[in-house]
């Protein structure tokens, strides 16, 4: 087989990775006129833009589904988790790019002209239905970055309807815990402060008494001693009281503290987080329909043209030179090792069809030996019989009686 020379112009590193990322062969591209090179260029250049868009999408998907919920526009994404979404990113770009690849380089070529014939189209439908695919999965994302600051400002204030709702409702939920505890609270302190002024007023008595100013003359006579004994009584009722209900009280003023720190977490956390779960891809998505309907569409038309075009301009591409010498390798590849296409003319039911048949010649050959060696060993065959049988005729003729007996059977 004669080998490929390369011509002595040189091509740039860059314009042999796009030819790659189009899936063409750049050994007959190097032998190809301008034209061919700066096709399957463009193609390639279209399929790397793709699977590069496709990696920022992934990664700012990955980042707004998986990452840290906040509120919208506060960032709290550590660079662990961007490095996280970085590599997801660059995974999923590699994905799309490789299936894009895929897609463009099994596309042929259908007639060879610049018409997309119904045949042509239908057999690519199941590649255009993957394409389509793709392209909304890449579109959704990207839109959503590009609008991500109104989205924010819309997503912020659903976030802060939301969590004054919540605080509304824990407030409720708390109120009358929280007064019923208080009520208690106000009662001890209400028949404690009774006990403290009765205490306070037969002090005073005593005193009065004491100076002169009771009205019965000064000195500790026996309404003096009456007046201490009742404050004195006063005092152990207070005592009492305090000892009696100091532990309830205390238990009280604990229990409420207790209920206005589950109230403050509550309003300050909890309710905080399920606010901060509204940051979600479905709620952002969402928005981004109210806010951005037609903008989304364009985007989306955008990205289905990038990701379908390739298949398309493949369809409706001249056959070149390129195209040609592919076809020429291909067809010296099958003979050189033993396979030979024919085409013929099949009239049908439904008219005239194009048939194409393949000859695999090395298995053809093997089968004739095969049907020679048989058709040998039959003819030997039967030879042997008739020598065999020959040789058995003899021995009958001279020796009949050993072949008969009147009565019986014969035998060998």
């Amino acid at each position: 087989m004669a080998t490929i020379q390369k011509p002595a112009a040189s091509v740039h590193f860059f314009t042999r990775f796009l030819w790659w990322c189009a899936g063409a062969d750049q050994r007959f591209l190097l032998l190809s006129p301008h034209q061919d090179r700066v096709k399957y260029a463009g193609i390639g250049g279209i399929v790397f833009s793709t699977g590069l868009l496709a990696a920022f999408a992934g990664g700012f998907a990955f980042s707004t589904a998986f990452g840290p919920k906040t509120m919208a526009g506060d960032d709290v994404h550590t660079t662990a988790w961007q490095l996280v979404s970085i590599a997801f990113g660059i995974c999923w770009g590699l994905l799309i790019f490789n299936l894009d690849r895929f897609i463009v380089s099994s596309t042929g070529k259908g007639d060879g002209t610049d018409n997309i014939t119904l045949k042509e189209f239908g057999q690519s439908i199941p590649r255009l239905l993957i394409a389509l695919i793709l392209g909304l999965t890449i579109s959704k994302p990207l839109e959503l970055k590009i609008i991500e600051t109104e989205i924010n400002v819309e997503l912020r204030k659903k976030q802060q309807e939301k969590l004054d709702l919540f605080n509304k409702n824990t407030y409720a939920k708390f109120k009358d815990q929280i007064a019923l505890v208080d009520a208690d609270i106000k009662k001890l302190e209400t028949d404690r402060e009774k006990l403290n002024e009765e205490l306070i007023n037969s002090e005073q008595e005593f005193r009065n008494q004491m100076e002169g100013r009771g009205g019965t003359g000064a000195g500790y006579g026996p309404l003096a001693k009456k007046l201490e004994s009742k404050a004195l009584e006063k005092k152990k009722n207070l005592a009492d009281f305090d000892a009696q209900h100091q532990t309830e009280l205390t238990g009280l003023k604990s229990s409420r503290e207790k209920k206005l720190k589950e109230q403050e977490n509550e309003l300050n956390v909890v309710n905080k987080r399920q606010a901060e779960n509204l940051d979600g891809l479905l709620e952002r998505i969402s928005i981004a329909h109210d806010i951005g309907f037609w903008l989304g569409i364009a985007l989306t038309f955008i990205f289905l043209s990038i990701e379908m075009g390739p298949i398309f301009f493949k369809m409706m591409m001249n056959k070149g030179p390129y195209d040609y010498m592919v076809e020429n390798y291909n067809y010296r590849m099958y003979v050189q090792n033993g396979i030979v296409k024919e085409e013929y003319i099949f009239e049908g039911r439904d008219g005239m069809k194009l048939m194409e048949k393949v000859n695999f010649l090395e298995v053809e050959n093997d089968r004739k030996e095969k049907i020679e060696q048989l058709k040998a060993q039959e003819v030997l065959s039967k030879q042997i019989i008739g020598a065999w049988s020959g040789i058995k005729q003899k021995e009958i003729d001279s020796n009949p009686e050993n072949y008969f007996e009147e009565g019986s059977s014969g035998k060998s």
